[in-house]
């Protein structure tokens, strides 16, 4: 229990009291107002003994649109989603948030954070989706803060010199399949990977460091 205590004090105190969740949307366009929120899903950090990152398990919802949203039929075609698909086991926004956040929450909780941040790529598409999912819907318990996040275009950038998913995907060492991309569940997953490595590249670079100072000194 003092294990994963210590564990839950470190990823608090690694970003300053925030649980990154990485969150990707699939939608009927590009109006966070307008149109709709058709799939979501989000894959909350974790962090182990050592200090390094790693995924944990995905939640996710199918959401029907709406009243009134608009579905760009270009949208649809590039997701391959076909919003009246009874087999899609949509949720009404309302309750897909519910079921999204309330994960989050626990996440949030049993990593002794305070808050979560969103992470994802091109973060303030995905942000302003749920940011205005939320003022629909009235939900009173939104987890994310409102308006920071993190961005993993801006990081596979820094890190990896590519600001294309597929790209940093693929410069961090792993497989991209474009046969899969536009999926929530894919998207969230493989950006979530992209993020933890591109963290955990950084903890290497500081064990490397700490470890050359000590040499030093003695």
């Amino acid at each position: 229990m003092g294990l994963l205590n210590n564990m839950a004090s470190r990823m608090a105190e690694r970003f300053r009291g925030f649980l990154p969740v990485i969150v990707d949307v699939e939608t009927g366009g590009f109006d966070a107002e307008r149109d709709a929120l058709l799939e979501i899903a989000a894959v909350a950090v974790g962090m182990d003994a050592q200090g390094f990152v790693h995924p944990l398990p995905t939640v996710q919802a199918h959401v029907h649109p709406f009243p009134g949203a608009n579905l760009d039929p270009r949208a649809l075609e590039i997701t391959g989603i076909d919003p009246g698909n009874p087999l899609r086991g949509a949720l009404d926004e309302q309750l897909a948030l519910e079921h999204i956040f309330k994960a989050v929450r626990v996440a949030v909780r049993d990593n002794g954070c305070q808050r979560a941040i969103l992470v994802g790529h091109n973060a303030a598409f995905d942000l302003g989706f749920v940011n205005a999912a939320v003022r629909r819907t009235g939900n009173k318990r939104n987890p994310f803060h409102p308006f920071s996040c993190f961005d993993t275009a801006t990081l596979g950038g820094l890190a990896y010199g590519q600001t294309v998913l597929g790209k940093a995907v693929q410069a961090s060492g792993r497989n991209f399949d474009t046969r899969e991309a536009h999926s929530a569940i894919y998207d969230a997953e493989i950006t979530a990977m992209l993020f933890c490595d591109i963290v955990n590249r950084w903890r290497q670079l500081e064990t490397l460091e700490r470890n050359r100072v000590d040499l030093d000194a003695g």
